[in-house]
């Protein structure tokens, strides 16, 4: 029997109807679960540096009103609910996955390493985690992946911005280094001063040289 086209299965589509941003841990508890987890990554788009997960598990009943889509906040507002999230989770956990790691595989592989080392950070750990994405993390435990799960769940909301905020602050301490590129301001994205930064002085021991924008620049160099 097929399904209406009408009927909406779960709330996946936040521009077509409102989302309650617990609905999923909700769901959850209501299942039994109690130990729930969000998940996500920042950092699978820059040319340089490390991809960064956080993982982290709130008490119940902890709403943190205000926190949404680290990319839809300003790098104040993500500074300022960093530490509020700190100060109200029951526990969080951050994975850092290398630059070097990331070229030896692959960018995905990459994120889902970097998330499952930010859940195995958790104590207590997880009986449910919900994921950003599609990708299932490799770990036995009990998993939802949510497409877009970033503006649909309070918990996986709170995990994408403790994800920027840490890589934030490793993309500044690389600026410091290698002050020639602006990490501090474009955090490794490709932009347009960025780019000009790569043709100039080439790459720097951070950058992504499988990724193409500067893959090329590398094969145009070869004599």
């Amino acid at each position: 029997m097929r399904r209406p086209e009408n009927l909406k299965l779960f709330p996946e589509a936040p521009h077509k109807i409102p989302v309650d941003p617990f609905y999923h841990e909700t769901w959850a508890r209501d299942l039994g679960y109690k130990l729930i987890a969000g998940v996500d990554e920042a950092g699978r788009g820059p040319l340089a540096g490390p991809v960064v997960a956080a993982a982290v598990i709130l008490p119940e009943g902890v709403r943190l009103s205000g926190i949404k889509d680290s990319k839809k906040m300003t790098a104040r507002a993500r500074f300022e609910t960093f530490h509020t999230i700190m100060g109200a989770a029951l526990t969080f956990g951050i994975g850092v996955v290398s630059v070097s790691y990331i070229e030896k595989f692959n960018i995905l592989q990459a994120s889902l390493e970097a998330m499952l080392r930010a859940i195995k950070a958790l104590d207590p750990q997880p009986e449910i985690i919900l994921v950003d994405g599609i990708h299932a993390v490799p770990i036995p435990t009990r998993q939802k992946c949510l497409k877009k799960g970033d503006q649909i769940s309070r918990s996986i909301s709170a995990a994408s911005v403790l994800a920027k905020v840490y890589r934030d602050w490793i993309m500044a301490s690389y600026h410091n280094m290698y002050p020639d590129y602006g990490f501090d301001k474009n955090k490794g994205y490709g932009t347009r001063q960025h780019l000009e930064a790569l043709k100039a002085h080439g790459p720097s021991p951070v950058h992504r040289l499988t990724f193409k924008p500067v893959h090329r620049l590398i094969i145009k160099e070869v004599p």
